[in-house]
């Protein structure tokens, strides 16, 4: 069965990323249902066929509606994408499981651990919704405004269900857009939520005025960081060599569409957490995140020296410069470890 014929696409979450992806699986032939908390939203988009606030001069193609009953969204749909924030995951997974029927398969584009819990979002899906339904993670270095420009962009889509990942992948696939699949859903997520808390330190380096040389020693040593991390949990090594770790990673850490990355600028400027946080105005997964990985890492007996020092930067008020300071004064050690 073609994407022309295929069964709908119902995408739940209506941000930037939620809309770029709707407009991407519309542009590959299928029929997308966007949907959101904000019924007021949903109208507007609706009405201007365009998301101003998030993803503006992205016009909707014909085959993507707004739907503001989550049921209504769901009815019929073969594919369900969650597109919201980590700490939103668990309660949309509940709020949509009694609507959907066997059949269905859900994949997400949520980056980042569970804060309370510490889970990956395969296993808070897992809590939900059960081990028997095909999931899949879509994840890699994407900005939703290029994506939705039609910018030649790359991404991974993991899953243990191969089959599924490459339905997803031929689904998203198209003249500007190329995915590829991975059966390492552990190395994929993680990749994604160590990548962001890396990114507010590179952003908070840069803005601090420590140099290219300071950045490219964090993305280097964060990747071995977020690597250990991985393998630790089951993660496979070479995951982090690919697009969802190293290109994700560097993504993020060096072009100021990032939001991660910005909210270190800011920090940089003498704002407090909240402060920044409030400047964005969106979700920041990396402020979060940094005491999530912290606990993960503890429990996992993994050091993570950058991760640490960012956690302490963010919670602990520890300056940017002594947290340099002592990570440049750790005792000499092989490149490898």
């Amino acid at each position: 069965m073609g994407p022309e014929t295929a069964a709908p696409v119902a995408v739940l979450g209506a941000g930037s990323w939620g809309t770029a992806l709707a407009v991407q699986f519309a542009r590959g032939g299928r029929s997308v249902r966007l949907w959101g908390r904000d019924n007021a939203q949903l109208t507007a988009l609706a009405a201007a066929r365009c998301n101003e606030r998030y993803l503006p001069g992205v016009a909707f193609p014909e085959s993507l509606e707004m739907r503001a009953d989550l049921a209504a969204a769901l009815a019929g749909a073969r594919d369900v994408l969650v597109v919201v924030p980590s700490h939103a995951l668990r309660a949309l997974l509940t709020l949509l499981a009694p609507h959907l029927g066997p059949g269905q398969q859900i994949a997400w584009a949520t980056k980042g651990f569970e804060a309370d819990s510490g889970k990956l979002p395969h296993q808070v899906a897992r809590d939900v919704l059960g081990a028997e339904r095909p999931v899949a993670v879509l994840s890699g270095p994407t900005f939703a405004r290029e994506v939705g420009l039609g910018l030649p962009t790359l991404m991974t889509i993991a899953s243990q269900d191969l089959d599924y990942a490459h339905q997803l992948a031929q689904d998203l696939t198209s003249a500007n857009f190329r995915a590829y699949t991975s059966g390492d859903i552990i190395g994929v997520e993680i990749g994604g939520a160590v990548k962001n808390a890396l990114a507010v330190g590179a952003g908070l380096c840069d803005g601090l005025g420590f140099g290219a040389n300071t950045r490219i020693a964090l993305i280097t040593r964060g990747l071995r960081e977020m690597t250990r991390l991985g393998v630790a949990l089951g993660a496979r090594a070479e995951t982090f060599m690919g697009l969802a770790g190293l290109g994700d990673l560097v993504l993020t850490c060096t072009d100021d569409q990032s939001r991660n990355r910005r909210f270190g600028l800011l920090l940089a400027t003498g704002l407090t957490p909240a402060q920044a946080l409030q400047r964005i105005g969106q979700a920041v997964e990396g402020y979060a995140a940094a005491r999530a990985i912290r606990a993960v890492a503890a429990r996992a007996g993994v050091e993570m020296p950058l991760c640490e020092m960012g956690y302490r930067v963010l919670f602990e008020g520890l300056p940017a410069r002594e947290a340099v300071r002592s990570l440049m004064s750790r005792p000499i050690r092989a490149e490898a470890e």
